[in-house]
């Protein structure tokens, strides 16, 4: 017999499935957090949020507690979480370190990509640099990370892979907002399009260090946008 939805007639399903729904609102709330939706240093709404993500209290402060761990909120006791400022100190270590697990994914995917695997990079550049055309940020910026994984997953090296999935999520705000940089959103396509072609032609160097290059400028780009702007004087 066909079990009875749970959901009255005449009455829209919740926004998020009860399974797991404290990871789905973090899901979402970590986009909201990439994107600047929440704004760094400002204080969680519990109500507008719970209101938005179409869940409970419950959940949410679950889902504050994985993004808390992710570092994107800060817990404090006796007041609202907040959004955490992103940490300037760390930048350079972390997109070095990206920047070397990326650099030797991209030299082991060199030799190891199936024509397949080409095929799809090839299909992703191009949906790529028609946001770009378009001036479509937030598509861009999904198509982008989808590469960089794509490249990681050619490498078919466990570790290698399980190392940047840790050190991506913690990434993931700063490469947004490094591509609001003068000019980082053009470079990144044209940056891309050369390391596409280095797979391509199956040139291991070539490709590592244009994808290792690739990531440090990123880091490079967001600290030039993050560097506190001298004051004008009068004259």
């Amino acid at each position: 017999m066909q079990q009875k939805s749970e959901t009255p007639k005449g009455r829209k399903s919740p926004k998020l499935k009860r399974m797991g729904l404290h990871e789905r609102a973090a899901a979402r709330m970590r986009t909201m957090i990439i994107r600047g939706e929440l704004a760094p240093g400002s204080q969680t709404q519990e109500t507008r949020l719970s209101k938005e993500l179409g869940v409970s209290r419950t959940p949410l402060r679950e889902a504050m507690k994985v993004l808390a761990a992710e570092g994107l909120i800060e817990l404090r006791p006796n007041r609202s979480p907040r959004i955490a400022d992103i940490a300037v100190s760390g930048i350079s270590e972390l997109f070095e370190a990206l920047a070397g697990i990326e650099r030797l994914a991209a030299e082991l995917a060199a030799e190891r990509a199936t024509e397949r695997d080409l095929a799809r990079l090839r299909t992703l550049q191009t949906r790529m640099e028609g946001h770009h055309r378009n001036g479509k940020l937030d598509e861009y910026f999904a198509i982008n990370g989808e590469i960089h994984n794509t490249i990681v997953r050619m490498a078919r090296n466990t570790p290698l892979r399980e190392a940047h999935e840790t050190l991506i999520s913690r990434a993931e705000r700063a490469r947004y907002l490094a591509l609001g940089a003068d000019k980082r959103w053009s470079n990144s396509v044209d940056e891309h399009a050369g390391i596409l072609a280095a797979l391509e032609t199956r040139d291991s160097e070539a490709a590592g260090r244009l994808l290792g290059a690739h990531v440090r400028q990123t880091g490079t780009a967001l600290l030039e946008t993050l560097a506190p702007k001298p004051k004008l004087t009068a004259a």
